[in-house]
């Protein structure tokens, strides 16, 4: 129960309760990744405290805004390790979770964190975000999208957009410095159906960290000839 007391302390800033069962799935999540970790690159980030602020505690901080409190529905888009997806799920079971990475090693890692855990409520799927936002049971069919640390935000719209329903809303979990990546992005929200309505800042416990959460409003559809094929989107990012 050593990180107990600065997780729960967390969690509670942001309105939840961690139960110790919840914790013990951190715990054991932690220990997987650590494992495979060591056969696959999976993180930077491999000292204890320091998953457990910079992934497990910053994923938590997702709970600041009420959208993930009140979704049905999410996708992590290019969820890599299973951030913020994974510990969404955790502390909120009555949400249905899809992780959708590129990379099959890194699905296989996290079928395995999802069967250890007995995840009931979580979900993978291997695809690129390009392609996966074409399929129609994924195409505007979500709640939330969100995504970590995964590209600047004219790109990550592109990607995420396509999968929020009109109404829904992509909630980016971005570092400190924001204001001209959101600036910058502006032209692409818009063209792909979205308008901006809010950066939140979150500070992670017991560090000088601080985080922003971007909350994109979906408010109309996007239009069918996004996204682009793969590769044109990080290429060419729309400005």
């Amino acid at each position: 129960m050593e990180f107990y007391n600065l997780m729960a302390k967390a969690a509670e800033d942001v309105g939840l309760k961690l139960s110790e069962s919840q914790y013990e799935k951190f715990i054991i999540y932690k220990d997987l990744l650590k494992e495979w970790n060591e056969k696959i690159n999976l993180t930077a980030i491999t000292e204890d405290e320091e998953i457990i602020k910079k992934h497990f505690i910053d994923s938590i901080k997702a709970f600041k805004r009420e959208e993930f409190k009140k979704a049905n529905t999410l996708i992590d888009v290019g969820t890599g390790a299973g951030f913020p997806g994974i510990p969404i799920a955790i502390m909120r079971s009555e949400i249905k979770v899809i992780l959708l990475d590129s990379l099959n090693k890194r699905v296989n890692f996290l079928n395995t964190v999802i069967n250890e855990l007995n995840l009931k409520n979580v979900t993978t799927i291997h695809s690129r975000a390009e392609d996966g936002a074409r399929q129609k049971n994924l195409r505007e069919s979500f709640d939330i999208a969100t995504s970590r640390a995964v590209a600047n935000m004219s790109v990550l719209s592109e990607f995420c957009l396509p999968y929020v329903k009109v109404g829904g809303h992509f909630i980016a979990l971005k570092g400190p410095s924001v204001d001209q990546e959101i600036k910058d992005s502006k032209k692409a929200i818009a063209t792909l159906g979205g308008t901006l309505i809010d950066i939140c800042e979150v500070q992670i416990e017991d560090t000088e960290l601080k985080h922003n959460l971007v909350i994109v409003k979906k408010i109309n559809e996007c239009p069918k000839t996004y996204p682009r094929k793969a590769g044109n989107v990080t290429k060419n990012p729309i400005k």
